[in-house]
């Protein structure tokens, strides 16, 4: 019995001693020009830095250790910035070295995170995706032909309202400003309406995009530790 005993705490300091050589290793090869930031614990990293109330618990460390900050969250480094001036250099001057963003998990279903523009790598294809919306899309000229289709939604969603009123009927205000702005976007895009005001298709579809939204800001803990994503936790 004194044997095993003896044979578990050298191994538990073999362990002890490879993991510290694994830090010190780690951190004698993190880069040396990230700003300041509290010292992160063993495993869990900064995220006992951070509360429910998030920015509360932000705008403490930045009153500790200056308007650009850095915290590690397991295996994902975040700089975070709160001074109004930096993100106009950061957003103007060094757009490509940060366009790249960490995917959440959830969001890697079904490669959705190679195809969309919001989540996709700087690539051909992502480049592709945002030239096409400068050119065809989103320029003064192409805005400015179609005002009259945006103006025509906003007509449309004072009509639904004037009509709800006369005949006693409650508007959801939600729901509305949500059918008027998907039909805006869509008939910018494809000169088409998706949503009809009588449809409860409208309803669904809102519901669906709430749900998606909701799920994608969940925190996930395999975006942590990412050798959990195979067990899908």
């Amino acid at each position: 019995m004194d044997l095993l005993a003896l044979i578990l705490c050298a191994y538990l300091v073999l362990v002890l001693l490879q993991g510290l050589r694994f830090l010190k290793k780690k951190a004698s090869t993190s880069p040396s020009n990230l700003p300041p930031g509290p010292p992160p614990l063993p495993v869990i990293s900064n995220l006992l830095e951070l509360s429910d109330l998030l920015h509360k618990s932000l705008a403490k460390l930045a009153r500790t250790y200056g308007p650009i900050l850095k915290l590690r969250l397991k295996s994902i480094t975040t700089v975070v910035v709160s001074s109004p001036i930096v993100p106009k250099e950061i957003l103007q001057v060094h757009d490509m070295s940060f366009s790249n963003r960490m995917v959440p998990n959830t969001l890697t279903t079904f490669k959705q995170d190679e195809l969309g523009l919001p989540w996709a790598p700087i690539s051909p294809l992502w480049r592709n995706l945002r030239r096409v919306c400068n050119l065809h899309i989103f320029t003064n000229n192409k805005l400015h032909s179609t005002q009259h289709l945006r103006l025509k939604k906003v007509q449309e969603l004072l009509a639904h309202v004037k009509i709800s009123t006369q005949v006693g009927n409650a508007v959801d205000i939600s729901e509305a400003a949500f059918r008027t702005s998907l039909n805006f976007l869509f008939n910018t895009i494809f000169s088409l309406d998706l949503a009809d005001p009588s449809s409860v298709s409208t309803t669904e579809f809102k519901k669906i995009v709430s749900r998606i939204m909701v799920e994608a800001g969940k925190p996930n803990i395999a975006d942590y530790f990412p050798v959990l994503r195979k067990i899908d936790p």
